[in-house]
């Protein structure tokens, strides 16, 4: 079964080449404890037995300057995909998009609208900052997937930006920190619920974060996990480790997720696995390349 880890980070000890600039000038207290470079990355997947990373620039760390993951985007095409961070709010933002999907070749792009800290600002007034439109008319025309770290509550201005953008394909991190609870709306709207996945458009990200505080919030990680399943479709799930951000071996981290899904079939398992992440990311299954063989 094709395994994808969609989302994992990684650090470079060589700080003269790639030096830290984190977003909010604070970098994150992990990549300074369990800092990982390419070759441990690489090390944990081959011990979870996953098949093809997604890496996402670490914000926090690097800022803007994908360099670091973009120069292991050439030494290892056939095990990683990247997920570059660009200033959405830059006048130069589509140029810098350009160049790191065209030039440097990242699969998609990363903005965090909110996350569960205070280190790094949100940009602008939100997702529909008017000063972001280029960037969504951009990556709609070249259906490109964006990660967005976002609270249930932007879900309103999210369904606004599909509908303006119809080629505009969403990713949520960390399942868009949903709300939590029984016979509750996942994604609250002005009047009812959101319903993000009729869109067709929208991805979720099942992660440690989601689940852990999942268990934490309501005792269980498991009715959320259904409830995204029901919303979504198998269709449009795929997990994340979140290595090294979250504390534990790869390996253990992927049975964290494992351990909180319903009992699937095996197509939907295999969507899961992987079948998803290589559908959003123009993955072949038998390479782990994407279709222009970078």
């Amino acid at each position: 079964m094709f395994s994808v880890d969609t989302h994992t980070h990684i650090i470079s000890p060589d700080t003269g080449s790639y030096p830290a600039a984190p977003l909010g000038g604070h970098r994150s207290s992990w990549s300074q404890e369990r800092p990982t470079d390419i070759d441990g990355l690489l090390r944990e997947a081959d011990a979870a037995e996953v098949d093809h990373l997604v890496v996402v620039q670490a914000s926090t760390v690097y800022g803007f300057d994908n360099s670091y993951v973009a120069d292991q985007l050439v030494r290892h095409a056939d095990r990683i995909s990247g997920v570059c961070s660009v200033d959405f709010l830059a006048p130069k933002a589509v140029d810098d998009l350009r160049h790191w999907i065209d030039e440097r070749g990242f699969s998609g792009v990363r903005i965090r609208a909110a996350d569960g800290t205070t280190t790094v600002p949100t940009p602008g007034r939100g997702l529909d900052d008017e000063r972001m439109a280029p960037v969504w008319q951009f990556l709609s025309d070249r259906r490109v997937p964006v990660c967005i770290q976002m609270h249930a509550q932007h879900a309103p201005l999210l369904e606004g930006l599909l509908q303006q953008y119809p080629g505009l394909t969403v990713v949520l991190d960390h399942a868009g920190r949903p709300r939590l609870g029984e016979g509750v709306d996942l994604y609250p709207g002005a009047e009812g619920a959101c319903r993000l996945g009729a869109s067709n458009r929208v991805f979720v990200k099942l992660t440690p974060p989601a689940v852990l505080r999942a268990q934490r919030e309501a005792g269980s990680a498991a009715p959320l996990v259904r409830a995204l399943i029901k919303e979504f479709g198998a269709a449009h799930i795929m997990w994340g480790s979140n290595f090294p951000a979250s504390a534990g071996t790869l390996a253990e981290l992927t049975q964290l997720i494992k351990e909180q899904l319903p009992p699937l079939d095996t197509a939907a398992l295999e969507l899961v696995a992987g079948g998803t992440a290589a559908r959003v990311y123009g993955l072949d299954a038998a390479t782990g390349r994407g279709a222009e063989g970078r």
